[in-house]
């Protein structure tokens, strides 16, 4: 006796990964309100057919100094994958580093997710060869940049300024003291703006083992790459 066979149910393409949107919107102090961003977030959504709950909206109230990946951002962004609509009010949401805001930029666009800024209408990674992202993300990346030579300008006259006046370059006298101890702001403002550790050694003449533990003994947190 013949078996009948049935025939095996496919799924359509378009139903086997399901897009997401998402929204993230930050401010840096209690006193801003987040929810002034929101009903900017679902207008758009909506005028483009987006369903975005409000669990979808991702918002912190955090300085954007603190890494992006150690904000909820960091979270929000890994959950991404191709397809995926992320919806936010300014790109500055981001970081205020340009740095940063470049790193994130190249994640997203590595990812395939689909950015929409409201403010200045830039919608990015819309399709696979994005010139305005392109153009955008070289822009970002100069200007990136141009930022790390300013620091380093302003430290390199800080220290010709410091040798001109007779002070040290040295180790200071005394126990428990390091010849870091001065230029502590500068080499915060490098960390937070991208440089690397390896980077700040070399510039500072010490060892990247002497530099982490001189990080730990001042309690300086600023996750940066070796």
């Amino acid at each position: 006796m013949n078996r009948r066979i049935k025939p095996r149910k496919t799924i359509p393409t378009g139903l086997k990964t399901r897009i997401k949107t998402k929204a993230y919107c930050r401010v840096s102090t209690e006193q801003q309100d987040l929810d002034k961003f929101k009903p900017a977030i679902y207008e758009f959504a909506a005028s483009k057919g987006f369903k975005l709950t409000e669990a979808d909206v991702v918002a912190e109230k955090v300085s954007g100094k603190i890494n992006w990946r150690k904000r909820k951002l960091g979270l929000l962004i890994d959950e991404l994958n191709k397809g995926d609509n992320l919806i936010i009010p300014e790109l500055s949401r981001f970081s205020r580093s340009m740095t940063e805001l470049l790193e994130v930029l190249q994640i997203l666009k590595e990812k395939r997710v689909n950015v929409y800024v409201l403010k200045g209408a830039l919608f990015l990674n819309e399709q696979i060869d994005d010139p305005v992202t392109d153009l955008i993300v070289r822009i970002l990346s100069t200007l990136s940049e141009f930022e790390r030579e300013l620091i380093s300008l302003r430290i390199k006259e800080g220290l010709k300024a410091r040798k001109a006046s007779g002070k040290s370059m040295g180790r200071p006298k005394g126990a428990g003291k390091s010849k870091l101890d001065d230029f502590k702001p500068e080499i915060i403002t490098l960390l937070k703006n991208g440089s690397t550790k390896t980077f700040i050694a070399q510039r500072y003449k010490t060892s990247a083992a002497n530099l982490l533990n001189w990080l730990k003994k001042n309690d300086i947190n600023v996750k940066q790459t070796s």
